[in-house]
């Protein structure tokens, strides 16, 4: 199996993860130790609180603010879909942050920031105190972007295209659809997070049907032209899944004109499709609290590609998904690379450590069938505007089989390294 090298991912790879330089602090109210607020516990807020704590060496107090007490990460939720993981895999809780570095866990939503005080509120009403806030809240949905489709809909036709149990539940009705029966897939505009994950999640529900009801059909009406991955994903399925799946593109389906969550049925110019289950992911926008922090501009929380503060607040930091970041895309890997550059921004503002030039880097990996992975990615760099793509690779049609497996065994690998990376 391909290993990934810990210390190399955790360092070089994904960002400078400059220590403190021993410097002597910065003069703050009555002596006490700047603070750092972060919300949301994913792959960009659990890796910001863990590498401030750390490498400040208890120079500053950090609290993370996140609702669930464990956390189940979207991506490799997919593998699980597919039946190659467990659930118990995915989910990670907080005990390493609190226990080994000493971040402060709450567990509680943030429902509002007021820039001016320096503080975050929080649902039980309390308030916490901040010199730098961390913001990572994921995503919210978009529900009326697919006309007829609403937040009621969740239980019919799952999203579950955010951390927790819709991925279960889309699992449970995929294997007890009706033989021969009919998947729909209605995948998100852009931008979204993950932009190979619909096509994965196809790919894997396609891995279980092959096998418990052979003569099912996939359809996928995207409302897109194209798609992240689209030579390597249809190739593939032309091998493992033959006749199976249907790609619709809104060009030829006129795109979704109504969805009947109680009959099952999504119409479209073309036809009314009729779906024992399906898949509906709407289009998004940053995190609620994002909004309420008056940081957002349009769906989205432009930054300064640096150190990713926001524009709107110099205080304020935002990573991963709810952030403009230019080349790079929304997903786990981004956020986690991200979160280790603000991390040392805010460490030099605060305690007077030493900054690097700041480097970024993705790798998207997806599975097709077992032992069939591919990938693409990119190191980046930080431009005067836009986080620049500074190289970049992709999976190539044809590849054989070996090679496919060792790629999707470096994905494991990298699972591994990135869930101890968050978390320990």
């Amino acid at each position: 199996m391909a290993i990934v090298d810990r210390r190399k991912f955790t360092t070089g790879l994904l960002g400078v993860g400059a220590v403190s330089a021993g410097l002597s602090l910065p003069a703050y109210a009555q002596g006490k130790k700047p603070r750092v607020v972060v919300i949301g516990g994913g792959a960009g807020g659990a890796t910001a609180a863990r590498y401030i704590a750390k490498d400040s060496k208890g120079a500053i107090d950090v609290t993370l603010i996140e609702p669930t007490r464990k956390y189940y990460t979207c991506f490799f939720s997919n593998l699980y879909l597919g039946g190659l993981r467990d659930y118990d895999s995915i989910g990670h809780t907080y005990d390493g942050l609190a226990s080994g570095h000493g971040v402060n866990v709450i567990h509680d939503w943030a429902v509002s920031v007021d820039g001016s005080a320096k503080t975050v509120e929080l649902g039980s009403g309390a308030k916490v105190a901040y010199d730098r806030l961390v913001v990572s809240p994921g995503i919210d949905m978009k529900y009326d972007s697919v006309p007829g489709y609403s937040i009621d809909g969740q239980d019919t036709m799952p999203h579950a295209w955010k951390s927790g149990t819709q991925v279960a539940l889309l699992k449970s009705q995929v294997e007890n659809m009706r033989e021969g029966g009919t998947f729909v897939m209605v995948p998100p505009p852009n931008p979204f997070r993950c932009p190979p994950g619909p096509y994965e999640r196809i790919s894997m529900i396609a891995h279980v049907l092959s096998k418990k009801n052979p003569t099912a059909k996939i359809i996928v009406l995207d409302p897109k032209e194209k798609f992240s991955k689209q030579g390597l994903f249809e190739e593939g399925w032309q091998k493992h899944y033959p006749d199976m799946i249907e790609w619709i593109p809104a060009s030829v389906s006129g795109g979704v004109k109504n969805i009947n969550m109680d009959t099952m049925e999504i119409e479209t110019d073309i036809d009314t499709f009729k779906a024992d289950a399906a898949s509906v992911v709407p289009a998004q926008k940053a995190g609620a609290i994002c909004d309420r922090a008056g940081i957002t501009d349009g769906d989205w929380c432009p930054i300064v590609p640096s150190t990713m503060q926001t524009k709107a607040d110099e205080n304020i930091h935002v990573l991963g998904d709810a952030s403009v970041a230019s080349a790079m895309p929304k997903s786990g890997f981004s956020a986690n690379s991200q979160a280790k550059v603000a991390a040392m921004a805010i460490r030099g503002a605060l305690t007077g450590s030493k900054v690097f030039d700041p480097r970024f880097a993705n790798t998207c990996w997806s599975l097709i069938d077992a032992n069939d992975g591919v990938k693409v990615g990119a190191n980046y760099k930080a431009g005067a505007e836009k986080i620049e793509v500074a190289d970049k690779f992709i999976s190539k049609t044809g590849e054989d089989e070996a090679l496919r497996k060792a790629t999707y065994e470096e994905s494991e690998s990298w699972y591994t390294a990135i869930s101890a990376d968050m978390f320990s």
